[in-house]
């Protein structure tokens, strides 16, 4: 498991982002992107400029954020 630090360091330059929408997917919707073991990235479609947020699985299960809902496996 990396801490939060090292999460940062991961390259997401190739990661694959997927959308989740709680609504209309016309106000901007949820990336995430999995880079890691256990390891994941959570943008904001309506900020792509944005640096991606880093969390740990454990960090998203905490927080409610199932990537099952994006389609992604843990």
């Amino acid at each position: 498991m990396q801490n939060g630090t090292d999460l940062y360091a991961l390259d997401i330059s190739g990661a694959s982002f997927v959308k989740a929408c709680g609504g209309p997917c016309t106000e901007g919707c949820v990336t995430l992107a999995q880079i890691g073991d256990g390891v994941w990235a959570l943008g904001d479609s309506k900020r792509p400029e944005a640096q991606p947020l880093r969390f740990t699985t454990d960090e998203l299960d905490a927080a409610g954020i199932d990537p099952a809902r994006f389609g992604l496996n843990v």
